[in-house]
């Protein structure tokens, strides 16, 4: 069997401690990356193209189902055998998050001068993040189980943004609450499948599926704290 297709639960410590330590170490570089792209952006993209983004309804739709399917190619691409396609999958996913993150930074950053909410809440994604990847890793329980409950919790929330864009109504603060419990559950079932479901060549896609936890974690965690500002 080709070494990079042993299943980490099945690899030697060495082994395994070298996949944790570059699927985290690739979490942590998609991170740096969504910074340095998402501060270009808040830069060089106009203030109108921004407030157009969430004013137009059709152009937030649209918006959403790109990164949909961009998602979908992406997760595609971190998981081919190719290392340079498996990166080029991360580098999409990186910039398609910047994409969709640009208004509410922009609202936050700039129009509500509020760069001490975006700092807190990135503090609270880190420290969460942290305690939920702690809870996997000393309990050594499998998460597996929380797969259904992700799968559809994903596709009423998205069903409910896809209404609420359409109709123009506001899903409040406890469908943000709510958000941030599914985006909990997701990282415990992806750093659950770090443990026992993937390859040790798969830290590239381990690290987008662990990213994209994190980065709904800190866009519910982010809006929660907004509202209570306003």
């Amino acid at each position: 069997m080709n070494d990079n297709m042993i299943l980490v639960s099945e690899a030697n410590d060495v082994e395994r401690a070298v996949f944790y330590k570059k699927t985290y170490l690739h979490v942590a570089i998609a991170i740096l990356s969504f910074m340095v792209v998402e501060g270009f952006l808040l830069r060089a993209v106009p203030r109108e193209l921004v407030l157009q983004m969430v004013s137009g309804k059709y152009i937030w739709l649209f918006i959403i189902g790109m990164f949909w399917l961009a998602s979908i190619l992406a997760d595609r691409l971190a998981f081919s055998p190719s290392k340079n396609m498996q990166y080029a999958g991360l580098g999409l996913y990186v910039l398609i998050e910047a994409i969709i993150f640009l208004p509410i930074l922009y609202i936050a950053l700039v129009m509500s001068n509020g760069a001490a909410v975006v700092q807190q809440a990135a503090l609270i994604t880190l420290f969460m993040f942290g305690g939920l990847t702690a809870v996997v890793f000393m309990t050594n329980k499998d998460f597996s189980f929380l797969r259904s409950a992700i799968v559809i919790g994903g596709f009423v929330a998205l069903g409910l943004i896809v209404a609420g864009a359409i109709f123009g109504f506001n899903l409040g603060l406890w469908f943000s609450v709510a958000m941030v419990a599914l985006a909990a559950g997701s990282i415990l079932y992806q750093t659950s499948q770090i443990k026992y479901k993937y390859a040790t060549g798969q830290y590239v896609g381990a690290a987008l599926q662990l990213f994209a936890s994190v980065m709904l974690l800190f866009w519910y965690i982010l809006r929660i704290l907004m509202s209570r500002r306003n």
